[in-house]
């Protein structure tokens, strides 16, 4: 007999020996059971929610109760279609698994048996697997890209552009009561070696309430010819709104974007600008390092993150023609791309990441520089970490929302493109899932479910779970620390799992807010992260 499917057809039957008959013949009327169980399930929820349970109105594909308005009934409808969903999935790939490796029935034989007796436990159990197996997925990427770093070959295809017709140059610098650090910034982009004649200097300064305005007008009388203020005292709020407002002011295709607590190197610009000589590239990101690392505990311990996600994790997607991400600073964009794309979106809380993908799924390549070094504050406070986190999460899961369809769907992408595109796109909604998790482990043991969580998840996934978790970086920091040559940092490594933890709650905190968002219409806040350094004189 053909092992039955999830969609109740006939399938080619596998080869099987004439020992797997007894096994073919069981499996296949285990799942008539299961699919007579499933039945009973859908018409038990029928009756509980005001339906008549008489079998001419058991609910099909065409039956209308499908569609009912009731949102309650329609919830009770979606799980009983899961439950029964997850029994006959777990009935085929019991089958075809036993059909090629007869030893192993016996252990499905217990599953089966514990699907008959307890099917709400089995199904938990079954979504704990596949949350392991998401887990162990981006755990390998990190290995990979750690790997990749240490025996691939590095690509810095751009680097040893030095001398060349240098377009003309607009640099932004985005500035929301900036006024500890805006002059530093003004100060470096000045003293840069790009050629004066080609280089115009737009600070925006979006609404500022502080000496930002009086700072960035300072240096407009003393340079004329070079720095073009552009005062923005109304408009809707957020770094992408007042950017869109800017735009316009351009001179030139190329436009880098610098926030304000950031201080350029003299050589920066030519080495942003330079990937840009490629017809193919849309966006170009050079490499961020905390200019207050030292400062606390946890600045030591950003700084390891900022290296791990740069030196490592950036430039091995770069290695590997994977995706690299623009960061919304220390980077630039080709104008004319952008605008082939739609533009900015101003109701993005995460433009970066945005307009990553969004040049990415129309065919534009993002290059990422990681000898192109910029040096930046992090936050030296607890609470202006997990508000920084918060926006993040909150503007790279609504991205998510927008573009993932746009992703698998572009033609101009290779699968492990996408692949890892989509990895990248859905890293800020598994900490949810992680957290999930672990509540599903704790439910299945004290539901002294341990005989079957030993079935369904091998030591080795159990222990990679556990250990590796959902960033996984721990690996890549200890690469990055080896490749900057400050090996004493390292020291550091078990306490980052504080950093961790934290950034764990704060994502699915995040997460939960942006569902509750979308749900009672409220419109998304962009949060400001504090600056420590004394406040300019100037």
């Amino acid at each position: 007999m053909a092992p039955f499917t999830m969609l109740g057809k006939r399938a080619r039957p596998f080869r099987a020996s004439r020992s797997s008959s007894v096994i073919d013949d069981r499996s296949a009327q285990d799942v008539r059971q299961r699919t007579d169980r499933a039945h009973r399930v859908s018409q038990h929820e029928h009756f509980h929610s005001g339906c008549d349970p008489s079998p001419e109105e058991t609910p099909t594909l065409e039956s209308p109760l499908l569609v009912h308005r009731n949102p309650v009934h329609r919830i009770r409808l979606t799980l009983a279609a899961t439950f029964a969903f997850a029994a006959l999935l777990a009935d085929n790939v019991a089958h075809a698994t036993t059909l090629a490796f007869p030893v192993l029935a016996p252990v499905f034989s217990k599953l089966e048996t514990s699907l008959h007796d307890r099917p709400v436990v089995t199904d938990l159990a079954f979504l704990l697997g596949l949350i392991v197996l998401v887990m162990m997925a981006y755990a390998a990427r990190h290995i990979a890209f750690t790997l990749n770093r240490l025996f691939g070959k590095q690509r810095h295809p751009y680097l040893d552009i030095d001398t060349a017709d240098w377009p003309m140059l607009t640099v932004f610098i985005a500035a929301h009561n900036e006024e500890k650090v805006i002059a530093g910034c003004l100060t470096a982009l000045l003293n840069s070696d790009y050629p004066e004649n080609r280089l115009k200097i737009v600070p925006v300064n979006d609404r500022s309430q502080d000496r930002t305005q009086s700072i960035i007008d300072g240096f407009a009388q003393r340079f004329p010819d070079r720095i073009h203020p552009f005062h923005r005292l109304t408009g809707k709020p957020g770094k992408a709104a007042a950017l869109k407002d800017a735009l316009p002011l351009a001179e030139g295709d190329i436009a880098l974007i610098f926030d304000a607590d950031y201080i350029p190197g003299k050589g920066l610009l030519r080495q942003l600008a330079a990937p840009f000589f490629d017809p193919e590239v849309g966006a170009v990101m050079g490499r961020v390092v905390p200019v207050n690392g030292g400062s606390n505990l946890l600045t030591r311990l950003l700084d390891l993150e900022r290296s791990a996600g740069y030196q490592v994790d950036q430039q091995a997607r770069m290695n590997l023609r994977l995706v690299p991400q623009y960061g919304g600073t220390v980077g630039g964009i080709r104008r004319s791309a952008v605008d082939a794309v739609g533009g900015w979106n101003d109701d993005a809380l995460a433009e970066d990441t945005d307009i990553t993908f969004r040049l990415l799924i129309h065919g534009w390549k993002t290059v990422y520089s990681n000898r192109s070094e910029c040096f930046e504050e992090v936050p030296e406070e607890w609470s202006v970490r997990i508000r920084q986190v918060r926006r993040w999460a909150k503007g790279h899961n609504q991205v998510l929302a927008r573009q993932w369809r746009g992703l698998w769907g572009s033609r101009f992408l290779s699968a492990r493109e996408k692949v890892d595109g989509f990895m990248l796109l859905t890293i800020f909604a598994v900490p949810p899932l992680l957290l999930l998790g672990w509540g599903l482990a704790l439910t299945l043991y004290y539901l002294n479910a341990s005989s079957l969580v030993a079935l369904v998840l091998p030591v080795f996934a159990v222990m990679a779970y556990g250990t590796l978790g959902n960033f996984a970086t721990f690996y890549e920091i200890v690469m990055a620390v080896l490749l900057d040559g400050n090996r004493r940092r390292v020291r550091l490594l078990p306490i980052n799992l504080l950093c961790f933890f934290v950034s764990l709650f704060a994502i699915t905190w995040a997460s939960v807010e942006l569902v509750t968002d979308r749900l009672l219409q409220r419109e998304l806040v962009w949060h400001k992260t504090l600056r420590y350094r004394s406040a300019s004189p100037t």
